[in-house]
């Protein structure tokens, strides 16, 4: 695309396809940022194409995530979130949960690990001392081979896109370039890839593979199978629209956080995960990756340099985050430990 053509239709134009690619220069980057503060301000979501990730690594990140989720129940429990430390999950709670809203359990099991938890014990215990995702160490399954590798690779990857995602979004508000990186330079993001098994037995009532919910951090880096979708937008109080699978493209979406940095200009959107038609016994895969601030960062109405004044009442990070994730947990097994996500298309 032109430097002036960066965005394209999908799902109606309510979530564009943005070509990242035309950001390397300065025209281009202007137009980027530009077409992000149209999408965000509609409806909080967009497809990131041109984004400089390889899909060689993304081919990797799928094939060693699908191969744990296909090993033996017994062999992925060896590596099962615990008091301390974050894995595998049988149940990934109930993300309506994290709204108020009753749920049963959705319809997945998840694997998540965090860039802080490579760091010693002494330094996680630096990150503050909420029921958080951030101060637990990682466990890396041994098998399949290289699989902690090619995670760490991935979630390198996925932290130098968000980073100048959040660089483009302050272009984008009007902001120096560099307005977030102090609240990002001990961020505590991760990544919790979903596996949803085939449904073999009819879900109970109102019971989806992903309640409806909003994401809780800055933004969300999502990956999805080429063939397989589910994930669905809400336009308006009552209209849900598909987001189909973008060939090479990641679906990019704000949290809660970003939405009240930008005193709701930006919005942070319900989002879910519907069950496969019946006799669809597919199984679906998705990889997100969740750029989270600083522990202690705290969030509150920017004024932009147009004069845009926002509302709303300042908020810590950590706190925010931590609130969100025991809701989506309360009332499972997996609710007496820290969480593992901080949304979790």
């Amino acid at each position: 695309m032109r430097d002036d053509q960066v965005a394209a239709p999908a799902t109606d134009g309510f979530v564009p396809v943005i070509d990242l690619s035309a950001r390397d220069t300065a025209r281009g980057r202007a137009a980027v940022a530009a077409a992000i503060d149209r999408a965000c301000t509609g409806s909080g979501f967009f497809v990131a194409v041109g984004h400089g990730v390889p899909r060689a690594l993304v081919d990797r990140m799928f094939t060693v995530t699908g191969s744990f989720f296909a090993l033996p129940q017994e062999e992925k429990e060896l590596v099962a979130h615990r008091p301390g430390v974050s894995g595998f999950r049988r149940s990934g709670g109930s993300t309506a949960r994290s709204l108020d809203q009753e749920s049963p359990p959705d319809l997945c099991e998840a694997f998540a690990a965090h860039v802080t938890g490579e760091l010693s014990a002494q330094e996680r215990g630096r990150l503050g001392d909420e029921w958080a995702t951030w101060t637990l160490a990682n466990a890396w399954p041994a098998n399949p081979p290289g699989f902690k590798e090619v995670w760490q690779d991935y979630l390198a990857a996925m932290s130098g896109l968000a980073a100048d995602l959040m660089r483009l979004f302050a272009r984008a508000l009007g902001l120096d370039e560099e307005f977030f990186a102090d609240k990002f330079d001990h961020h505590g993001s991760s990544i919790a890839a979903n596996h949803y098994p085939p449904q073999l037995e009819a879900p109970l009532p109102g019971q989806l593979r992903r309640g409806p919910h909003t994401d809780f951090g800055s933004l969300t880096i999502l990956c999805q199978e080429a063939d397989r979708s589910g994930l669905q937008v809400l336009r308006g109080r009552d209209t849900w629209r598909d987001v189909p699978p973008v060939p090479e493209g990641f679906v990019v979406n704000i949290g809660d956080l970003m939405s009240l940095w930008t005193g709701g200009r930006w919005v942070s959107t319900m989002h879910r995960v519907v069950n496969p038609p019946d006799g669809d016994s597919s199984s679906r895969l998705t990889i997100p990756f969740f750029y989270l601030p600083n522990h202690d960062a705290t969030i509150e109405p920017l004024r932009t340099d147009d004069a845009r004044v926002g509302y709303g009442t300042p908020v810590i990070a950590g706190e925010w985050m931590s609130n969100k994730i025991r809701k989506m947990f309360a009332g499972t097994t997996s609710g007496t430990t820290s969480g593992t996500t901080s949304g979790t298309t």
